[in-house]
């Protein structure tokens, strides 16, 4: 264990995770000015649900010191500060709770130490901020996913850090930090690095984008996403980690944050931004495949019973943030709704029934919707689908399940990036 103790200030799901993965090498301060919160936390109640988060904190519970003490950051070499940013419907960030902890933690920097922004910001933000100096002032690119969050904490590609001047060394105690998991560090202008989150995300939303638009001409033509997607993965061009599975829309919250912040500095500066506007439209579209499918194939049928398996916007994540269920759920608001999440509560959905298990939700329905790739939905039997289910249509977007033997058993299967499969 190194003698450098590092400070994390905001416990939500950016601060939470990269405590808990840094603790692993380091004494970790864990603050947050939400008492209650911290109370929570010392008793084991974690707010965020990520796969291995809590075997992460008792394993390392001997490194990691939860407070709401201000003051205890004090001892720390390197602070990170980490709060969660909010964003609207549209994606549109709030960085007001950000500044007012950058505020209170400058209070207690120490002389030596040094302040790393973690939470993304538009750029030209760490820039602006009145203290502390520039030469202990740090942005670093955060890379975590909902859902494999621990494991982009412990095991990061690299790390994209903006600083006042590249060509100067980081401070000892903070590329200590940084080595101790990659010994890939990238230093940059502030404003490079800012824009670089962005830039990593945009390749994304264009990928996702692709294989949406191209999934829907295979529903239409004949064709088969899935048989498509591995000849583009064996391009050295786009390469095998390529997103290329289609979905529904952007969701989650950060990718149309940064849409939305090129879409304001284009605004400002005359920029053609034309191709932003064309993914957002592109994602509002794909959003509405499920209902639209839903619509479909019910035809004139009166007073379906819908089981909707899934609430949160992707597996392994309590994070409904522009969920593609929660708009299929708002539009079903006059219908017979039974719904079940392993972990977001049913209570988001409040006018529907709530289920305690993926078998109790399909019981007596009409139409069953795999709307969350959760990896227990994988594993459900579909002869005991068929057997509890009234009727036999099945809308698995992610292909959770065998779409021929949903067929063998009299389902009409509905999935993306394929035509309907009816029964044999």
């Amino acid at each position: 264990m190194s003698a450098v103790t590092v400070g994390l200030a905001g416990m939500t799901h950016l601060g939470l995770v990269s405590a808990m993965g840094m603790a692993t090498k380091f004494d970790v301060v864990c603050y947050d000015g939400d008492s209650d919160l911290v109370g929570r936390l010392q008793a084991g109640q974690l707010p965020v649900s990520e796969p291995d988060l809590d075997d992460l904190v008792r394993s390392n519970a001997a490194r990691h010191r939860f407070t709401s003490r201000l003051e205890d950051l004090a001892r720390c070499d390197v602070i990170y500060v980490a709060p969660d940013i909010p964003t609207d419907d549209e994606g549109r960030s709030d960085s007001r709770g950000l500044l007012a902890l950058i505020e209170q933690v400058t209070t207690v920097l120490g002389p030596n130490a040094s302040l790393i922004v973690l939470s993304q910001v538009d750029p030209g933000f760490t820039r602006r901020l009145s203290s502390p100096p520039l030469a202990r002032r740090f942005y670093q690119v955060e890379t975590l996913i909902f859902g494999r969050a621990v494991e982009r904490a412990m095991k990061p590609e690299r790390y994209i850090v903006g600083c006042a001047d590249p060509s100067v060394p980081l401070p000892q105690a903070y590329r200590t930090v940084l080595e101790a998991f990659s010994p890939n560090i990238l230093p940059m202008r502030y404003e490079s690095a800012e824009l670089a989150k962005i830039s990593i995300n945009f390749c994304l939303v264009a990928s996702v984008t692709v294989a949406n638009t191209l999934a829907e001409v295979c529903e239409n033509i004949g064709a088969d996403w899935s048989e498509i997607a591995p000849a583009l993965k064996l391009d050295r061009r786009i390469g095998p980690y390529a997103y290329l599975s289609p979905g529904l829309g952007i969701s989650g919250g950060n990718l149309e944050r940064d849409l939305q912040t090129v879409l304001k500095i284009g605004g400002a500066h005359g920029t053609d931004t034309g191709v932003v506007q064309a993914w957002l439209h592109n994602s509002r579209h794909r959003k509405d495949w499920t209902w639209r499918t839903l619509k479909g194939a019910l035809g004139s049928q009166k007073d379906p019973r819908i089981a909707v398996l899934g609430l949160a916007y992707k597996e392994n994540t309590h994070s409904t943030k522009n969920s593609p269920s929660l708009q299929l759920l708002a539009q079903l608001r006059n219908f017979a709704v039974a719904v079940h999440d392993p972990v977001v509560p049913a209570a988001v959905a409040p006018f529907a029934r709530p289920a305690g298990s993926a078998m109790d939700c399909v019981q007596d329905a009409d139409v069953v919707v795999l709307a969350t790739p959760w990896p227990e939905y994988r594993q459900l039997d579909l002869a005991r689908l068929g057997a509890a289910m009234r009727g036999r249509i099945m809308i698995d977007p992610y292909r959770l399940l065998d779409g021929a033997q949903a067929a063998r058993l009299g389902f009409t299967y509905h999935t993306l990036g394929h035509p309907p499969l009816k029964p044999a």
